[in-house]
């Protein structure tokens, strides 16, 4: 990137808060990641890596947790990643990598990570892509280390009431876009469209992503702890529930 991103902290917060009408318990979630995270660590400053990290939420919230926090986020969106690096500028390390390609370790500036945190994000994955992306995230933490994924993982002993959950929320965020209370994400990318130091980002990520994340891979929460175990975590469980979306942990 040429030059930072003008307004990034209005940027910033119009990200959080579009991500905030289809996730209002997305700050809950981060909550349980990094009390988490400072199990792990006894409350000292960690060596984080924020996966699939878009703008750098995790990051930041880290940051303001652990100021001396060791921080690397890494995603492919280039215009989230125009946000993180002009957001995180001087406090973290922001990586550009493919997480479809096993290749992405090698572009990180060190391993031994106490956590590795990603939230709503490996959804875009297919199922054996997981699968093999957990044992890399094992490799890359250091012996005691927790992975924590936060993503769509439904109860699977509540299939019919998690389908009442899900038009329940569809409803009420419907709701706040036809008020204009919260923006879309169709709205919020088409902003970023006429902007004119993300529009050039927005035409390089439309030749990443043509399809715009078609498909969608959303198991219950036994599957990824099932993967979890399969990758060679010697612990594994329910970090944190809210409705049809949980964080799982597991510990190297």
């Amino acid at each position: 990137m040429t030059a930072y991103l003008k307004n990034v902290e209005v940027w910033q917060e119009s990200w959080d808060r579009q991500q905030e009408a289809f996730l209002p318990d997305r700050e809950q979630r981060f909550e349980a990641m990094l009390t988490a995270v400072a199990a792990v660590t006894g409350g000292a400053a960690p060596r984080l890596l924020d996966l699939a990290g878009g703008t750098g939420s995790i990051s930041l919230r880290t940051l303001t947790r652990f100021p001396g926090a060791q921080v690397t986020v890494l995603d492919q969106d280039p215009v989230l990643l125009t946000i993180a690096e002009s957001s995180l500028v001087g406090r973290a390390t922001v990586v550009d990598a493919d997480l479809g390609d096993a290749g992405w370790r090698a572009k990180l500036p060190h391993e031994g990570f106490d956590a590795v945190l990603t939230a709503t994000a490996l959804h875009w994955l297919p199922a054996d892509r997981i699968g093999a992306l957990y044992s890399e995230i094992r490799e890359v933490l250091r012996p005691g280390g927790i992975f924590v994924n936060a993503d769509h993982m439904p109860d699977e002993g509540l299939p019919e009431f998690s389908e009442r959950l899900l038009d329940h929320a569809w409803v009420k965020r419907n709701a706040r876009y036809d008020s204009g209370a919260a923006t879309s994400w169709a709205d919020w990318w088409a902003r970023a469209a006429a902007d004119e130091q993300l529009a050039p980002k927005v035409v390089e990520r439309q030749r990443i992503y043509p399809t715009s994340h078609a498909t969608e891979w959303n198991p219950a929460a036994t599957w990824h702890l099932d993967a979890l175990r399969a990758a060679g975590f010697r612990e594994t469980g329910l970090l944190w529930r809210g409705g049809t979306d949980a964080a799982v942990l597991g510990l190297s």
